[in-house]
């Protein structure tokens, strides 16, 4: 629900560990940045409800960790499915306490005891918003060329690039992010002027 994942973002962000959030009560166009920085990378982790995630669209989902419990087999099973898509693998975990009874449509083939914390190294990309879109006549192509031609980033320091109707968000490597937008903002693509920021 959507006081467990505020909880847990909580104490995520107390911990350092980036990442985003997905439920009904966000705005949309907070659960949609959530979801683009999912998708490219910037975040690793997206905690969601049973009911937000069914509407989540990322076709590369490594694993889904159920902290809570699902109470039916359907919900479960519609949970794991947030993964494995397309042909592709992916893993399940159940995340339960030493003594806590697991319902019978759990099976657990494997279990591990987590005794201690590991360090989470960070993503290493960022998200930009670029103030032109598709009304724009701007191409995802043109904005990989206005990043690497003007800005000077290399292939490798360009991610995913999402283009909307009148925006665009770009990962880029955070390294040069900052400079990228202090050398790039209020410049031009297509003699249409770019605002960009970091989000």
């Amino acid at each position: 629900f959507k006081q467990s994942i505020e909880r847990v973002s909580e104490y995520l962000r107390d911990n350092g560990i980036e990442h985003g959030c997905f439920y009904g009560g966000l705005e949309q166009k907070d659960r949609e940045r959530a979801l683009i920085k999912f998708r490219n990378g910037t975040y690793r982790y997206l905690l969601a409800t049973d009911l937000a995630a069914r509407g989540i669209d990322v076709s590369e989902i490594d694993f889904i960790l159920h902290y809570h419990l699902p109470l039916r087999e359907e919900e479960f099973i519609h949970r794991n499915g947030r993964t494995a898509r397309m042909h592709n693998d992916g893993t399940a975990y159940v995340l339960h306490w030493q003594d806590e009874v697991l319902p019978e449509f759990i099976d657990i083939e494997t279990e591990e005891k987590l005794t201690e914390a590991h360090d989470l190294e960070p993503t290493g990309w960022s998200t930009l918003f670029l103030s032109g879109g598709r009304k724009d006549k701007i191409s995802k192509g043109d904005i990989a060329g206005f990043l690497m031609k003007k800005g000077g980033l290399s292939k490798d320091q360009v991610g995913l690039i999402e283009l909307k109707h009148d925006c665009a968000f770009v990962a880029v490597a955070t390294s040069i992010a900052r400079q990228t937008i202090g050398q790039l903002d209020n410049e031009r693509i297509k003699k249409r002027k770019i605002r960009l920021k970091r989000i």
